[in-house]
């Protein structure tokens, strides 16, 4: 058995000119798109499998992130369930001229194993150690059920 620590990924981009909007913020889709892969990297670390997006749970960018900032962005696997593996992301950006380090944004993002047929696999068990990794493994359950009552929903309203 796995700990979450053990599918942890931690990426750093530098924040360049192709990566910002007119006002020199980086561009949310091109955040997106890095805590997209790591957390695949990370579901791949865990599973030992090809993976795919399966979901994104809500991104909020709490602070902007400017041209020059050094992003870290840290994914860890937070529980597996039947085929499915949910992976927590947490982003913080550095500004290397004032040696100052803020927590930017959060994401759940939910990835499936899949094999060469893109058909799902097992997903392995995790085991979390720490306080903080059995909060996230219990609230994760609670997270599931809301995205799935809401897949339903959305189900039964198309007919």
């Amino acid at each position: 058995m796995k700990t979450p620590t053990e599918s942890t990924v931690v990426m750093t981009e530098l924040v360049l000119p192709n990566d910002t909007n007119y006002l020199g913020n980086l561009l949310g889709g091109r955040l997106m798109h890095w805590i997209d892969i790591a957390a695949a990297l990370s579901a791949m670390r865990h599973s030992g499998k090809v993976c795919v997006t399966a979901s994104v749970d809500e991104i909020n960018f709490n602070e902007p992130i400017k041209l020059g900032h050094v992003v870290h962005i840290t994914a860890m696997l937070t529980r597996s369930f039947k085929t499915s593996m949910e992976i927590f992301v947490q982003v913080e950006r550095e500004d290397p001229l004032h040696n100052t380090r803020t927590r930017t944004s959060e994401a759940y993002l939910t990835f499936v194993a899949i094999d060469q047929y893109g058909k799902p696999l097992p997903a392995p068990p995790v085991e979390p150690q720490s306080d903080e990794e059995k909060l996230r493994y219990e609230e994760a359950a609670m997270r599931r059920e809301i995205r799935l009552r809401q897949r339903e929903v959305m189900k039964a309203r198309r007919g």
